[in-house]
């Protein structure tokens, strides 16, 4: 196996670790959320939150190097093409991740208050639950663009 061939290995592994961790976050903030438990959704989102900075936060960190990387080798443009392209769609992904970012945070500790007060779940959390549910369609819709991308590498 070639330099490029590890490459592409572990740009395709940070690529389903993005997507995949994504889909499973949302899966699980989304389950939490129905139940409308303040003590199980500030535990869920807690591991959220850490699963978002070890996997998420790494891949997101790995994916450009890797793709800068890949491109180099085979004697790609980087910011032109189906590349130039999946950079601005991952932009577009990063601009609604890193809020979501917070998002799940503010909604751990909100509901870490109420369970800590014996309250119900403040109006803050629905609505920030509301505005992270939102964020998720568009940063996936760019991340199955950029997979798309990735695997036909259309001429544009």
């Amino acid at each position: 196996m070639d330099l490029y061939d590890l490459v592409k290995v572990a740009h395709i592994i940070g690529a389903t670790v993005l997507f995949g961790t994504g889909a499973g976050i949302a899966f699980f903030m989304l389950m939490a959320h129905r139940t409308r438990d303040a003590a199980l959704i500030a535990h869920t989102a807690q591991i959220v939150v850490v699963a978002d900075t070890l996997f998420t936060a790494s891949a997101v960190v790995a994916q450009p190097l890797t793709g800068g990387t890949l491109a180099h080798l085979a004697g790609y443009p980087l910011f032109s093409g189906w590349i130039g392209l999946s950079l601005i769609l991952y932009a577009v992904t990063g601009a609604f991740w890193l809020p979501v970012v917070w998002m799940q945070i503010r909604m751990r500790d909100l509901a870490r208050v109420a369970v800590r007060t014996g309250q119900a779940l403040p109006p803050a959390y629905f609505r920030l639950f509301r505005v992270w549910f939102a964020f998720g369609f568009p940063a996936f819709a760019a991340v199955l663009g950029i997979l798309w991308l990735m695997v036909t590498k259309p001429t544009l």
